[in-house]
Order: C-alpha cells, then sequence, then structure tokens
C-alpha cells in the first residue's frame, strides 16, 4: 500500500483506504486542520495534494451564546438540531438507558425541525422496530465491507471479514466487497 505523503498525486490517494486517525495524523504533520469529518479531512488533504497549500475553509455556522431551554416533550426540535449531551440526557429520561443516538435517528432529527420531541420519541422507537437496513454513508466503508461480508458468507468468522477487509485496504482501487477477496484466506 501506499504511503500517505505529501509527494502522493491526489489522483492515487482517492484510489486507497486510509483510516481517519492517518488523515488526522497526516494534517498534523503537514499543519493543516485535524477537526471535522473523515470526508473534510479527505478534501482538505486532496487540496493540500494539488496545490501544496492549505485548504481555506469558511464557516457558515452561527454561534449563539444563548442559554439552551428547558426542554419538554412539547418543545420544538428546531432547526440545525445538535445532538448534545443535554438532549442526550432527556431522551435517556424518556427512553431508558439504552438510548443512542444512531445515525438513522439523527438523520430524522435533522430533518425534521418542526416536530417535537415527542414525535422523536415515537419515531426512535419506530426506527429502532424496523427491519429496514440503514444506508451505510461512504465514509464508513469498512463497515458496508463487513456487512457485505456477511451477506454473502453467513458461514465465515469476523477475524475472516477483517482479513479480507485489510487485504482489500491496501490495493488500489474500490474497497467494496468482491467474492474473490475470500482468496487471502486460502
Amino acid at each position: 500500500m501506499s504511503k500517505l505523503s505529501k509527494n502522493l498525486k491526489p489522483e492515487e490517494f482517492k484510489q486507497y483506504y486510509f483510516l481517519k486517525d492517518e488523515l488526522k495524523d497526516f494534517c498534523r504533520s503537514e499543519g493543516l486542520k485535524v477537526s471535522g469529518s473523515k470526508i473534510d479531512l479527505e478534501n482538505r488533504i486532496i487540496h493540500y495534494l494539488k496545490t501544496g497549500e492549505e485548504l481555506v475553509e469558511h464557516s457558515s455556522r452561527q454561534f449563539s451564546f444563548q442559554q439552551p431551554s428547558e426542554i419538554s416533550l412539547d418543545s420544538q426540535l428546531g432547526e440545525n438540531f445538535k445532538c448534545s449531551e443535554d438532549k442526550r440526557e432527556f431522551f435517556e429520561k424518556e427512553i431508558g438507558k439504552g438510548f443512542k443516538f444512531k445515525v438513522k435517528f439523527q438523520k430524522w432529527l435533522k430533518s425534521n425541525p418542526e416536530k417535537t420531541y415527542r414525535d422523536a420519541i415515537d419515531a426512535y422507537h419506530l426506527i429502532q422496530y424496523s427491519k429496514e437496513k440503514t444506508k451505510i454513508d461512504k465514509q464508513f466503508q469498512y463497515n458496508q465491507y463487513i456487512r457485505d461480508f456477511f451477506k454473502n458468507n453467513n458461514d465465515k468468522s469476523l477475524d475472516d471479514a477483517i482479513k479480507c477487509w485489510k487485504y482489500k485496504k491496501s490495493i488500489k482501487g474500490h474497497n467494496r466487497y468482491e467474492e474473490n477477496d475470500l482468496e487471502i484466506l486460502e
């Protein structure tokens, strides 16, 4: 596998899978910003590899210094919903200690600003018991690979899946599961 370095061409960078920690380490070593999502880091690095310069990022966030208002069942979720500690505590109190801000629920919260916390609790329960698989976003290639591996190989172990994943991410190209990935196990 190609080691992430400033001599790597952007097109080559895109052909490999790097862990978020690897991306952050590279950013640190080159004096680039290390915050943000994996996609933010990848975009920052691609720009740097193309231009040799730091990507100038303009924040569109408006910070509010108001004290958070008391959350009730009838409170509206509001625009730009953030999964903060006070909201986690509220949901844990209403739903129980098993509550988690899972991706599907977070997406529901962000796309329903006009709904209330009572509606959110109802949606949480529906989502929890839904048999529909969550779409895995691009930055979570490992999760998608493991899901696809077991869809086709329910007789194999997680160790087998991880060996295949490590092999797959070490070679150029996409990181989607393919049946010939199993050759590494032979």
